[in-house]
């Protein structure tokens, strides 16, 4: 604090220490906040005053223009030696300068932050939107996701802008948009520009009709557009912010914006390869599962399957078998990724095999896999349940591994099977429990689950059992004909945001009788 004026706050610097400003000037536009405070020394040291910048630090570049609110430099011809309590010395200019830099320093670091929370790139983008609209001083924006190898996805991100309005976005040629000059080359433009400002758009020669009319409808005049590119992973696509007058971005703020979009591109190459490998695990989780169900006379069958994000081994089977029966199955084979994914084929191929020579001994079925299971994995264990199913006699003898009860949803009950209460497959020497019959009455229908609806809810076992009943009780009277149906009411009960709290797959198997 100034002891002469305690309205003016001070740097706590020596009133020995004199700084060349000639110097000082012709840095400051190459000094980052710790340049700052190295080449700031005391007088008599100039071998340290023109040592050369230190690292970037914390990923941000060093070479950041001045802030608006900086002190104006002294004229040329002034005084080249000055004391650091003169009004407008060093001091004061330095210390304008080191709070423009903190205060863009901070900025970044929470609008990255807030950025690194983003699990998804939908949200990624959205945000990558918002923090670019505040940086440059914009309403409305829009991101173009299109990865350079042609692995996809693609997408349209908007801010500000109603699906109808990208629509009409869409519209303009490709070639007059700014992101579809900077998606033209991986590289961004030619010649190395990494930006298109336009600062008047109806003001511009040669802009295409269309974009004019667009721009017209839509009510923005300017627009300022970046590529998101990485070294690595190439061009990912651009970002647009557009200005509902003519204007442009100062220069700090497209360098502060330039230096976000470097960090947000490199978050979104994250995300993408995650994307991508969620989307090839549930395309081999999906293609390890039936088809279609069969068609079998006197019942009808309907399948619900939800991925879990890191990839399960959930499945779930029907399979026709001889004198007009029919083998269900449902099962999860424990871990996640690849691994269990490629377990959960080999286990539900086996079982098709076991049920096709023996399915009506459910329990002889399960004890078969379970010999397979202990010799092949040992490492794995894993949750089944097969019922053998008469759709003429509307009866199902079930035997089950570790594995929840069916639930059976009628006119007049709603109650879970009950079965014997026995080990998951892999845990013990020797797997073996009874098996249980069940009858159904016309137009009811019979529900088998994977544990994974239980866990997506984020409730204990009973409670999640409490819910899973009163879901299942609660099918509109009008939709208890359709196995689909009720599958799709209790997962919308359940999941209401079709997520839940935990990450395993979710397999539902109804069938209903006729």
């Amino acid at each position: 604090m100034d002891t002469r004026n305690p309205g003016r706050t001070m740097l706590d610097i020596p009133s020995r220490v004199r700084v060349h400003v000639e110097t000082l000037l012709a840095a400051q536009n190459d000094m980052g906040v710790c340049d700052a405070l190295q080449q700031y020394a005391p007088a008599g040291k100039p071998d340290t005053m023109n040592a050369p910048h230190p690292p970037k630090v914390a990923g941000i570049d060093s070479t950041v223009p001045s802030p608006a609110h900086t002190v104006a430099p002294s004229a040329p011809g002034t005084s080249s030696v000055v004391t650091s309590n003169a009004p407008g010395a060093p001091g004061a200019l330095l210390q304008g300068r080191l709070a423009g830099w903190v205060a863009d320093l901070t900025a970044l670091h929470e609008l990255t932050e807030r950025l690194a929370r983003t699990a998804t790139l939908t949200e990624a983008l959205e945000e990558l939107l918002r923090a670019g609209a505040a940086l440059v001083g914009a309403r409305r924006g829009l991101a173009v996701l299109e990865p350079d190898d042609g692995l996809g996805p693609d997408t349209t991100v908007g801010l500000g802008l109603a699906r109808s309005d990208l629509g009409h976005l869409e519209t303009v040629p490709r070639a007059a948009t700014p992101y579809g000059r900077l998606l033209g080359t991986a590289a961004g433009l030619p010649g190395g520009e990494r930006a298109i400002t336009q600062p008047d758009l109806f003001a511009e020669q040669g802009l295409d009709p269309r974009q004019r009319e667009v721009a017209a409808r839509l009510g923005y005049a300017a627009s300022h557009a970046l590529p998101l590119t990485t070294e690595a992973a190439g061009r990912l696509g651009a970002a647009v912010w557009l200005y509902d007058r003519p204007t442009e971005p100062a220069e700090r703020q497209r360098h502060l914006v330039g230096l976000y979009a470097r960090y947000a591109t490199e978050h979104l190459t994250r995300l993408l390869e995650l994307e991508r490998t969620r989307a090839c695990m549930a395309t081999i989780s999906e293609e390890l599962l039936p088809s279609r169900l069969p068609r079998v006379p006197g019942v009808r069958l309907a399948a619900r399957h939800r991925t879990g994000p890191r990839g399960g081994g959930a499945w779930y089977d029907a399979l026709p078998l001889p004198d007009a029966a029919l083998g269900l199955a449902v099962g999860s084979v424990t871990g996640s990724g690849p691994s269990a994914v490629a377990a959960m084929g080999r286990l539900r191929a086996s079982l098709r095999a076991y049920a096709v020579m023996e399915g009506e001994d459910p329990v002889a079925v399960l004890s078969d896999l379970e010999l397979l299971l202990r010799l092949t994995e040992p490492a794995r264990s894993a949750t089944a349940l097969f019922g053998y199913c008469e759709p003429g006699a509307r009866k199902i003898t079930l035997a089950g591994a570790g594995h929840s009860p069916p639930l059976l949803i009628g006119e007049r009950r709603t109650e879970f099977v009950e079965t014997s209460v026995s080990a998951p497959l892999g845990m013990l020497a020797c797997w073996e429990a009874p098996s249980a019959e069940l009858l159904a009455d016309p137009g009811e229908t019979v529900l088998l689950y994977t544990d994974g609806l239980l866990h997506r809810t984020g409730e204990a076992t009973d409670r999640a059992f409490a819910r899973l009943h009163a879901a299942a009780a609660g099918v509109p009277r009008a939709l208890r004909g359709d196995p689909g149906a009720v599958a799709d009411h209790v997962l919308r009960t359940l999941l209401p945001d079709g997520t839940g709290a935990g990450c395993d797959d979710v397999v539902l198997l109804a069938a209903h009788f006729e």
